[in-house]
């Protein structure tokens, strides 16, 4: 499976309106990353909260995220076709770019366990279903919450190995997971939805701009 794990809150005014369909604009979100390990915590405290940018129309979104730690990280993804183009650069790696194909199989859907609670959650006007996500894959483990809304179109980069096993887009969720023997924690809030704002065409080429290395 292949799947690209960029490190994705909610609040109560229900209106009819609030639900309806948004099929372009800018979403704001901001991750918190924890955990029980005192050495990551310091280097995640260093880091602070991550800020990511999604503009988004149709099926096409993209994900801008900037950091000192982590660099520039911007993701390119058309649910439609499943492409997705991640673009790096940061001092040590420079520019590189990675083009792939986001294909869940069979195989890898035997791997993954979604649990719809029936609870819900109100985020900035939108109600969002709350589900309990397991994935094993390769003896690896990571376990989400997410809170979704079906409200905007586009899939997420948390939701897109999931297949057809949940809809919607969350605007709440907590990713917890193990990485080289440390136990993280990874809270992503969207913080504000800004609806049909138009958004540069550009911003979803699928082209690796010039001056960026494919990577190995």
């Amino acid at each position: 499976m292949k799947k690209i794990l960029i490190l994705l809150a909610l609040s109560l005014t229900v209106t009819i309106s609030a639900q309806k369909k948004i099929t372009k604009g800018i979403i704001i979100s901001k991750q918190t990353m924890t955990s029980d390990n005192e050495q990551a915590n310091q280097q995640f405290a260093m880091m602070g909260d991550m800020k990511t940018t999604t503009f988004f129309s149709g099926t096409r979104s993209r994900s801008e995220l900037s950091n000192p730690m982590s660099g520039d990280i911007v993701t390119v993804t058309d649910s439609k076709t499943g492409e997705v183009l991640m673009l790096m650069k940061n001092p040590m790696l420079g520019k590189k770019y990675m083009l792939q194909k986001n294909e869940v199989t069979a195989e890898d859907l035997k791997n993954i366990k979604v649990t719809s609670t029936g609870k819900t959650k109100v985020v900035l006007g939108y109600t969002c279903k709350q589900y309990i996500v397991s994935v094993n894959k390769d003896g690896q483990s990571v376990e989400m919450e997410l809170f979704t809304t079906e409200a905007i179109t586009i899939t997420s980069q948390q939701t897109a190995m999931l297949g057809d096993k949940l809809k919607g887009f969350p605007l709440y969720s907590v990713m917890k997971m193990n990485q080289m023997g440390v136990n993280m924690t990874v809270t992503t809030e969207v913080t504000e939805i800004k609806k049909d704002t138009a958004v540069d065409e550009k911003k979803f080429s699928l082209t690796p701009p010039e001056g960026y290395e494919k990577m190995n």
